[in-house]
């Protein structure tokens, strides 16, 4: 895996770090339908996954904005 250094300008509020109302809403959806009936649509499926995939990414930009504040 390569890296690389980029300089941003960080929020002052880190729940920029989050996804918008709307999506989280639309994953909760399909969360809850997977648990109700077990089962989603493929593409269902593929809209969940890519969502829970970005959710883990802004997850790691906000734990790492908040770190790199710190120092």
């Amino acid at each position: 895996m390569s890296s690389v250094a980029i300089e941003v300008d960080l929020p002052e509020d880190w729940s920029h770090f989050a996804l918008p109302p709307a999506l989280d809403a639309r994953l909760t959806k399909l969360l809850d339908q997977q648990d109700q009936t077990g089962v989603l649509e493929e593409s269902q499926q593929q809209e969940a996954e890519a969502m829970c995939k970005l959710v883990d990414m802004l997850a790691l930009l906000r734990l790492r904005a908040e770190r790199a504040s710190r120092s």
